[in-house]
């Protein structure tokens, strides 16, 4: 796509529009010359260097990629009108679009009734989906993973609820004897399934939680906000494929979130949440006498915690769907090479001298750590910390992430590192471009030459 061509046609597409309308006069108080704006434009645009280049495949650090062009021009075309979409008549069109696009999640995830809307974060996804099972099991706690986001012990916070971290199993994943234990007590009332931790992507078994918590009468939340596009590939052939159980089981539980700006090729701010009973609207009930005047239809502000949320979300979201579409061969094709690139360099890890693999990836996170003499987890996360730092200098550079462990994490996996501190810290990529699988060769390589400079 060349985006300059389509960002000019926006901006004509849009003038067009508007010369459909009575002209008026622009009020001089918002003029600001070319002049000017081209000198503040330009510090502008050198601040902007400094960042890191996320659209790089050199960046395996955090969960940041560009969005995809399509959604750029949907969002700036959107923007150039800035559409509302609490009420329709603040979001007339980008209303719409977001009923599809979110009637499509709904859909990738086998929800054959839904009640939802997008938002700006998963953050606030979870808190809408932790939220509703307050008022549905009043005066019960929430359980989650240990290694669930922090956003659920943040969110309970906010509620007043009360959190649970149940233990995670040696995958990262939810222990289900100890998630079993803690429900029979009867003090949760609803239990959260992450499907792709942030800090490991591991995936909580659903299908195996589902049965669980319906035989204690416990709701099941899915926090799919960063995993959650990967039900395209389940029960597909080949490296990329996943194991279907756990991706199915989503459609039996009660809600789910999932963030288009993450593997959904979105700018920031997009997620999404799901009810599977659109009945749970009724939390929701509010009264606002200025606002839902000009039609009967469902405004989408009648269904969300938030207020005011840019319709151009929804535009931009809409377009990339249209183009890249929610199966195997659309926006699925995007996240096997991501998966494939994980599995990859896993598999050069693995023969690697310098650097040991922390746990298979499941998703397209790859978890591994140094080599270190006395392999104590002192050592280990000293060198991660050189290697991290030395990578973004080095030329070219590479961009990593890290993460800490326990100590009892790292001994479950690799019972001959010393314990000898409370954790560690141990290296972390993220393969979210699709052009990672490339690279995966040439990111190996750098990070092997950047472990033996740290054992020296």
């Amino acid at each position: 796509m060349d985006v300059q061509r389509w960002l000019s046609s926006a901006v004509a597409a849009i003038e067009d529009w508007q010369d459909g309308f009575e002209p008026f006069q622009r009020d001089p108080s918002m003029q600001v010359s070319d002049d000017r704006f081209a000198s503040v434009f330009g510090e502008f645009t050198q601040r902007m260097r400094n960042n890191y280049p996320y659209f790089h495949p050199s960046y395996a650090g955090q969960m940041l990629k560009p969005p995809h062009p399509a959604a750029v021009v949907g969002y700036l075309t959107a923007m150039l009108i800035n559409p509302n979409n609490h009420a329709l008549d603040g979001g007339l069109v980008t209303s719409e679009m977001e009923k599809t696009v979110v009637a499509q999640l709904a859909g990738m995830f086998g929800l054959d009734t839904h009640l939802g809307h997008l938002t700006t974060s998963g953050t606030i996804a979870n808190l809408e989906a932790l939220y509703v099972a307050r008022e549905l099991h009043p005066g019960k706690s929430v359980a989650y993973s240990e290694e669930a986001h922090y956003t659920h012990a943040r969110m309970c916070g906010v509620l007043g609820i009360e959190g649970i971290a149940v233990p995670a199993d040696a995958a990262g994943r939810m222990d289900l004897g100890a998630l079993d234990a803690l429900l029979a007590g009867g003090r949760a009332g609803t239990v959260v399934a992450t499907v792709g931790t942030t800090g490991l992507g591991a995936i909580d078994p659903v299908h195996e939680i589902l049965p669980i918590a319906r035989r204690h009468g416990v709701r099941v939340h899915v926090d799919a906000a960063y995993g959650g596009f990967f039900t395209l590939l389940a029960g597909l052939p080949g490296r990329a494929g996943l194991a279907e159980a756990p991706w199915r089981a989503i459609a039996g539980c009660d809600s789910v979130v999932v963030d288009p700006h993450k593997h959904g090729l979105q700018p920031y701010g997009c997620g999404a949440v799901l009810f599977a009973d659109p009945e749970v609207g009724r939390f929701y009930l509010h009264d606002s006498p200025y606002t839902y005047f000009t039609s009967s239809d469902l405004h989408l502000g009648e269904i969300s915690l938030e207020c005011s949320r840019a319709g151009a979300a929804a535009a931009a979201l809409w377009l990339t769907l249209r183009l890249l579409p929610l199966t195997p061969d659309g926006l699925g094709q995007v996240l096997a090479a991501g998966r494939r690139a994980a599995l990859d360099w896993a598999a050069l890890i693995a023969e690697s001298g310098g650097l040991e693999l922390y746990q298979p990836p499941e998703l397209d996170i790859v978890s591994y750590f140094p080599v270190t003499a006395g392999r104590g987890l002192s050592g280990i996360d000293a060198a991660s910390v050189k290697i991290l730092n030395a990578g973004m200098k080095r030329s070219p550079p590479v961009f990593l992430s890290t993460l800490r462990v326990t100590a009892a994490a790292m001994s479950r996996r690799h019972p001959g590192v010393a314990a000898g501190a409370g954790g560690a810290r141990i290296l972390r990529s993220v393969l979210m471009k699709p052009e990672a699988e490339r690279y995966v060769t040439e990111l190996h390589a750098r990070v092997e030459e950047l472990a033996a400079q740290a054992a020296l």
